[in-house]
């Protein structure tokens, strides 16, 4: 079943993906759109696809079946160096326990983008400071994860896959771990940053109250893309 977001064409669609795991189906002809600036729920019960949709949306993992299509190129028929070049300059991927590098403070977590996109250490930490302060987290930026709380961590998380400028930020259940007060800050500050620069986001989530953030919600039932309406 096809989701479609609107009339211009999207910024990334999805057409017919399947992706089986061992024995398992976990996607069974899901179709998605995802317009420019646009922020999008996926919901759906647990085992129902929603996190094996979003790796073959961001070109971590290729579809057994179907097409994923971003601004022009088949992501599902491109080699992993152009992948890894998309999503290090095009694509952000936050998950649900931010999957921060424990050795290295908060600045250098989301300052390594962009030095591995060339820029120079001062470059990196001048930036890395200023995505630290629009999240507020400024303060812990010499904090290493370990020391962190779990929302603290999470904006981190959301400040290094936002500081290169992507196009699309990929968030797969980024307040799953969080509890209603950190929830509530890590999406603000999420949302309000999309909103801000543009950035399109395709949000996985379980819970409802994060859901209502996007703009529109789709859930998967069985591997497959159903449309759930507006919600904002």
């Amino acid at each position: 079943m096809s989701d479609i977001g609107g009339t211009a064409a999207p910024l990334l669609a999805a057409r017919d993906l399947a992706k089986t795991h061992g024995r398992t189906r976990a996607l069974d002809g899901a179709s998605v759109d995802l317009a420019a600036g646009e922020i999008l729920a996926v919901t759906g019960a647990s085992g129902s696809g929603k996190s094996t949709l979003l790796h073959c949306l961001a070109g971590i993992v290729h579809p057994d079946e179907g097409t994923v299509t971003y601004a022009g190129e088949r992501l599902d028929e491109l080699p992993e160096k152009r992948l890894s070049e998309l999503r290090r300059t095009e694509f952000g991927v936050v998950f649900q326990f931010g999957q921060l590098i424990p050795e290295l403070t908060a600045a250098d977590n989301v300052g390594l983008p962009l030095l591995l996109a060339g820029a120079t250490r001062a470059e990196a930490q001048q930036r890395a400071g200023e995505w630290l302060e629009r999240f507020g987290v400024r303060g812990p930026a010499e904090l290493r994860p370990g020391a962190m709380s779990g929302g603290q961590a999470q904006r981190v998380a959301l400040a290094r896959a936002l500081v290169t400028g992507p196009r699309i930020v990929f968030a797969d259940e980024p307040t799953g771990a969080l509890d209603s007060l950190a929830s509530e800050q890590v999406m603000t500050a999420l949302v309000g940053t999309a909103r801000e620069t543009g950035t399109a986001v395709l949000l996985i989530t379980h819970d409802a109250q994060v859901a209502a953030y996007a703009d529109r919600e789709i859930r998967l039932t069985d591997g497959t893309a159903a449309r759930a309406g507006v919600t904002a």
